[in-house]
């Protein structure tokens, strides 16, 4: 007999769930405790469901473990910020202020090659705008104390919380950095001038111990006096004391800056001598203009001529363009070695092409023109360090003129548009789109753009005397064929793979997980592996060594923030172990280049991507060879196998030489000579089973006097500001007070991106 539908029974469920309610969302093994390992780790909410004998799945929690209630419908809901017992797989620990749960994005796969890169996450709460961690008014501190505090707290956080290795591996990226670096949910960094995302924070790292006892030494030793026989408060007294003089002397260096007058500056835009200035353009149409695909060289080469026969008639913006094309030429020549002054009149001339970029809004600067010497600016900048590391907000504004003049828009959609005109928008339209992923993965900031915003075919295979302006059709050659716009479309096969990356690394609603670096680092590898092929077939073509060294600096650096999160964990789970092998065979790729003259200045000089290069190879380096040497001493085998330790400390060699190099050359930060010199006096102590704190302060002071005496030496040789710069006495003040501010800021050098240095100012956002 039928059953009514006011009389059928409740569906009974067959086996009554055991997980708690969030495992059984991500569809994840639990292991069922009080909460579970997996909600420890990921710190999220863990409630069970408890089925009656009735079956009726009505959700009585066993226990819940949250961080605060979700239901904003009851009357008496607690406020954000509510008491909550914390647990450690030992039980109950503390009782602390602490945050309702944040917004879960569930699990989606990645978008294909041609897809929009959005993830969208579906949750029954309301969507987060701002996602703010509140700040107890009695928080605040003076700057000292909450650096000292955020350094301490950072170290000895490299366990994973995980209870077996395989519950490590259902982790995001961020759940892994948030635990490393013991912030609560959505608790965000500033410093200087950007927030850190987290694809630049790879991991707290207990190797670092010493180094952060030795600064923290040096800041407190402007509070008290060290007696006579205290030999390491001595030291620290004198580490600060040359910190402070070399911060002295580095102002007074930037002081004969161009952006530092604040009366209108008066440009010198003279260019050097003809014979010199044939010289730098044919370096830059050799080097650089093979990857970033700018100018035309015909093109170029009748104006550049119209330049030095008619000048009285030459514009402004033809000017702008040659002067710098002979700059960045310059930056790879043995000529500015010899002439310190060249190199102050090509700060001369990015700033003043950076003046005509910002100047009135006159329609003549949206042209293909007015692009070309915007990219060309940008990439001076980053090689001669002028505001290098700010090239992602100009970037995100050259990105808005291309579109306004159409870039992103295919020239198929302009019948009337000559075939050279529509080559050279394809090829700065792809220029562009390279420098944005490039500044996009230096700042961890977002791409803000998906291949859903421009329909820009790629360029041609063509040679630049293929085409003029009279040609009217064009025969590409096969791929397989090295011409002039074969690095650039190379780049451009790896554009989907990379856009992915960062699109994950950095978007506020995506959450890596160790499946996508494994799947996104053997798609990148895997392609690069045949364009490398490709690029050694084609040596006697024009492929050179600086070509190969550039676009494999371009393309492999990307897996170092792909893997360093997981890479972190590595030493407490076996299971990571892939990550922390690409990111090292990754940095020691890019700090041991093919033997190349040119690139080796780049790399000296460089600023923007070139030096945040050069800070995830020393992090990820260093931290290795620390790592190794003190696990030979505890297993007793740290002389019987030396070649790895000898291949790493060979390494760190390289960096010392390279970052002090670097000092010559231009740069004012002296912290990147002394964390590496820091590095190898730990190295060395622990292999002579010493105290690390005393040889590691005095490599630090050793450092700094080398730096401080390349500083001074240098300084007479940089141009003094003229007499109406506007700056007072003041400005060169090195007093206490200065420092107070930038105490914080002091070793952005080399852990913006690792061991929680990035947290100097412990700012809750």
């Amino acid at each position: 007999m039928s059953t009514s539908p006011t009389q059928r029974q409740p569906r009974r469920r067959r086996r009554p769930a055991l997980s708690c309610l969030e495992c059984r969302r991500r569809k994840i093994k639990c292991n069922r405790n009080e909460p579970c390992a997996h909600c420890i780790s990921s710190k999220l909410q863990c409630t069970y469901k408890v089925y009656s004998d009735d079956s009726v799945a009505s959700p009585l929690p066993r226990q819940d473990y949250s961080r605060g209630s979700t239901s904003s419908k009851t009357a008496n809901a607690p406020s954000p910020l509510t008491q909550t017992r914390q647990f450690n797989d030992s039980g109950p620990i503390t009782e602390r202020d602490t945050y309702p749960p944040r917004l879960q994005i569930t699990e989606e796969p990645l978008p294909s090659l041609g897809e929009p890169l959005r993830r969208s996450g579906h949750n029954n709460n309301p969507p987060i705008l701002g996602r703010i961690d509140l700040q107890s008014p009695n928080s605040a501190q003076d700057v000292e104390p909450g650096l000292i505090e955020v350094m301490k707290r950072g170290i000895g956080l490299d366990k994973s919380a995980a209870s077996s290795p395989m519950n490590g591996l259902t982790e995001s990226s961020r759940d892994i950095l948030a635990r490393q670096l013991g912030l609560r949910d959505s608790q965000i960094v500033l410093n200087k001038t950007r927030m850190l995302g987290w694809s630049l924070r790879i991991g707290t790292a207990q190797e670092f111990a010493p180094i952060v006892g030795c600064y923290i030494g040096a800041a407190n030793s402007r509070k008290e006096t060290p007696s006579q026989d205290n030999e390491l408060g001595i030291l620290y007294a004198q580490i600060w004391d040359l910190l402070q003089k070399c911060k002295t002397m580095a102002r007074c260096t930037k002081l004969g800056r161009p952006s530092r007058r604040l009366s209108r500056p008066e440009f010198d835009l003279e260019p050097p001598s003809r014979e010199i200035a044939d010289r730098m353009v044919a370096i830059y149409f050799k080097s650089f203009e093979s990857t970033y695909r700018i100018l035309h060289e015909p093109t170029f080469m009748s104006e550049y001529q119209r330049y030095w026969d008619q000048p009285e008639s030459v514009t402004t913006d033809l000017r702008l363009k040659v002067l710098l094309v002979i700059g960045i030429g310059s930056s790879l020549s043995e000529h500015i070695e010899s002439d310190a002054g060249f190199r102050n009149t090509i700060n001369h001339y990015v700033y003043a092409a950076q003046t005509w970029l910002a100047g009135p809004l006159e329609k003549d600067r949206l042209d293909v023109t007015g692009v070309q010497i915007y990219c060309l600016t940008i990439l001076a900048r980053q090689i001669f360090s002028i505001g290098g590391d700010l090239v992602w907000v100009s970037v995100g504004s050259l990105i808005h003129i291309a579109m306004q003049i159409g870039l992103h828009r295919d020239p198929k959609h302009f019948p009337t548009m000559p075939l050279l005109q529509a080559e050279i928008r394809r090829r700065l339209w792809a220029t562009i789109v390279e420098m944005l992923v490039q500044s996009s993965l230096d700042t961890a900031m977002p791409t803000r753009i998906s291949f859903d915003d421009f329909d820009t075919e790629a360029p041609s295979n063509v040679n630049d005397d293929e085409m003029d302006g009279s040609t009217t059709t064009l025969q590409p050659h096969s791929r397989s064929t090295f011409t002039t716009n074969s690095i650039q479309l190379i780049l451009l096969d790896l554009l989907p793979t990379r856009l992915r990356i960062l699109h994950l690394l950095n978007d506020l609603h995506t959450e890596l997980s160790y499946l996508d670096a494994l799947a996104l680092s053997s798609e990148i590898t895997d392609q690069y592996r045949k364009c490398n092929a490709f690029m050694r077939e084609n040596e006697q073509s024009g492929a050179t060594p600086f070509h190969r060294n550039l676009l494999d600096y371009l393309i492999r650096r990307f897996l170092i923030p792909l893997h360093c999160p997981f890479a972190g964990e590595a030493r407490v789970n076996p299971l990571f172990y892939y990550s922390l092998k690409v990111s090292l065979d990754s940095a020691l790729s890019i700090i041991s280049p093919e033997p190349d003259e040119g690139f080796s200045r780049l790399m000296a000089i460089g600023g923007g991507m070139f030096r945040e290069g050069i800070r995830f190879c020393l992090t990820v380096i260093t931290r290795e060879l620390i790592a190794q040497v003190e696990a030979q001493r505890v297993d007793g085998t740290l002389y019987r196998n030396p070649q790895y330790i000898q291949l790493l400390k060979q390494a760190v060699k390289n960096m010392v030489e390279l970052a002090i190099e670097r000092v010559r050359r231009g740069e004012t930060n002296v912290k990147g000579p002394m964390f590496l010199s820091m590095i190898m006096a730990q190295a060395e102590a622990i292999e002579e089973g010493t105290s690390c704190d005393l040889k590691v302060a005095q490599s630090a002071k050793n450092s700094l006097d080398l730096c401080y005496d390349i500083l001074r030496t240098r300084s007479g040789t940089v141009s003094s500001p003229g007499p109406n710069t506007g700056l007072t006495p003041i400005s060169l003040s090195g007093g206490q007070g200065d420092y107070e501010l930038d105490l914080n800021l002091d070793l952005d050098f080399f852990f913006s991106s690792a061991a929680g240095f990035s947290q100097f100012t412990d700012t809750q956002c």
